[in-house]
């Protein structure tokens, strides 16, 4: 159980994981190892990391200066293991796509 002394402390990390993932874990490979998150942070965590990558590839896709990374595809790799398949038939229509995995309940 987590004392009211550490809760604080803990939702400061899970804030600071959501709003740069990559300064918070390096790696996305790294997320579903950690101790720290339950699987349903770790795929919010992984998430938000798919939407950075995918503003980046979009960025370079628009004539932004930068070079491709990979990061989206190894994100959704490790998304796709953790969450289960990502159902690529139901998307949304907008460059950031919000992928879903294919199972209902991928954050229980």
């Amino acid at each position: 159980m987590i004392s009211s002394e550490e809760k604080p402390e803990r939702e400061d990390r899970m804030k600071a994981a959501l709003l740069d993932p990559a300064a918070v874990f390096g790696e996305p490979e790294n997320v579903p190892g950690h101790p720290d998150y339950s699987k349903a942070e770790k795929i919010a965590i992984l998430r938000q990391w798919e939407y950075d990558a995918t503003e980046e590839d979009v960025a370079l896709e628009e004539g932004m200066p930068g070079d491709e990374t990979g990061m989206l595809r190894r994100v959704l790799i490790v998304l796709g293991e953790l969450a289960g398949p990502l159902d690529m038939e139901r998307v949304s229509p907008n460059k950031q796509h919000g992928l879903r995995s294919s199972k209902s309940d991928d954050a229980k």
